[in-house]
């Protein structure tokens, strides 16, 4: 009797164990790119107006695609380098028209923040940033 009692507990407490694992949180994973433009596309606390934020979305668009053909090409390493190097003055300047020279020193500050913990993942595109 001593024994079924035990037996019966422990099959209980394996099937209690069991349901707490299948009632876990699962969090998709976004990929390289939908994080990148998630990031440049964040403009909390830059006041921009609806007509700035429409252009800068569109542009980063444009950017982060531009990024990951050049990461994906076959180019040599130092070709690479050169392409996300002109990528990157590129989109200052771009961004420079869209924002202005004060909120675009803003917004660079914030990206590069947010953009940090990606550069490993990122490899050689984080010269882009």
């Amino acid at each position: 009797m001593h024994k079924l009692k035990f037996i019966l507990g422990f099959a209980l407490l394996f099937i209690l164990a069991g349901n707490v694992n299948a009632q876990g949180l699962k969090v998709p994973k976004m990929d390289l790119t939908s994080q990148v433009l998630g990031i440049l596309n964040n403009t909390d606390g830059l006041d921009l107006s609806s007509d700035q934020k429409s252009k800068l979305t569109k542009e980063n668009s444009s950017f982060v695609d531009e990024l990951m053909d050049i990461d994906k090409s076959g180019k040599s390493d130092d070709d690479k380098k050169a392409a996300f190097l002109g990528l990157k003055s590129k989109h200052a300047k771009i961004l420079t028209d869209i924002l202005g020279n004060d909120l675009f020193k803003k917004y660079s500050g914030q990206i590069l923040k947010s953009i940090n913990p990606l550069k490993s993942k990122l490899g050689l595109a984080a010269l882009a940033f």
